[in-house]
This record gives structure tokens, C-alpha cells and sequence, in this order.
């Protein structure tokens, strides 16, 4: 994998009302101006976004991460994470955002949840 790579994958299982997605990579400065478009452009009610494959997240990336909420937010839509590394748990919590943003265990945890 090239130094500065995100691959995001839309599940198969995704529906209309919930669609997942995974991230293997880094999600920096160098990535988030293709993530961000994919990500927004989703229509679905719910996106949850599975982090367990992300190797570093930065600043950028975080601020990528709040921008897809807020956005979502107010369109009506909620916008969740699921299965934080170690490394992104800290620069969340060190951003004070922990509190701010969805963020659940496990895929299975955010999918279960009822809108």
C-alpha cells in the first residue's frame, strides 16, 4: 500500500435506509479530499463508516469525519463510526469530539442501533 492511501468500500448489505462502509488506510490530509466526496454523496438515512482498517488518522481526517456529521445532521441524516483503532480513539478524544460524533464498538453495535 503507497505511503498516503484510504480505500473505502461500500458493503453489499448496504440498503437504502443503511448503508456501511469500510476504510483501510490512512485518513489524513493527503486522503480526505477523496473521501469526502464519496462519503457525502451517499443518499441513505444512516451511513456508519468502519475505521478498524485505518492505520492513521490526523487532524484532517477528523475534521473530515465532523464535516460528514454535520452535514448529515442537517440534511436530516445521521452519520456514525464503528470499530476505532487504538490511534484514531486517542486523536477523538484528544479533539474533544468523543461526545460530539456516533461512535460505536462494532459494525454490528451502530447497525442495530434504531433511528
Amino acid at each position: 500500500m503507497p505511503p498516503f492511501r484510504l480505500d473505502v468500500e461500500k458493503l453489499s448489505s448496504s440498503t437504502e435506509a443503511l448503508t456501511i462502509y469500510t476504510a483501510n488506510g490512512k485518513l489524513s490530509i493527503e486522503t480526505v479530499n477523496e473521501f469526502l466526496p464519496r462519503l457525502r454523496a451517499d443518499s441513505a438515512q444512516r451511513v456508519i463508516l468502519d475505521l478498524k482498517g485505518v492505520s492513521f488518522l490526523d487532524s484532517a481526517g477528523v475534521g473530515a469525519l465532523v464535516s460528514l456529521f454535520v452535514s448529515r445532521r442537517n440534511q436530516g441524516k445521521e452519520f456514525g463510526l464503528a470499530a476505532l483503532p487504538p490511534q484514531a480513539v486517542a486523536v477523538v478524544t484528544v479533539a474533544g469530539l468523543q461526545n460530539l460524533l456516533p461512535i460505536y464498538k462494532t459494525v454490528e453495535e451502530a447497525s442495530a442501533k434504531k433511528a
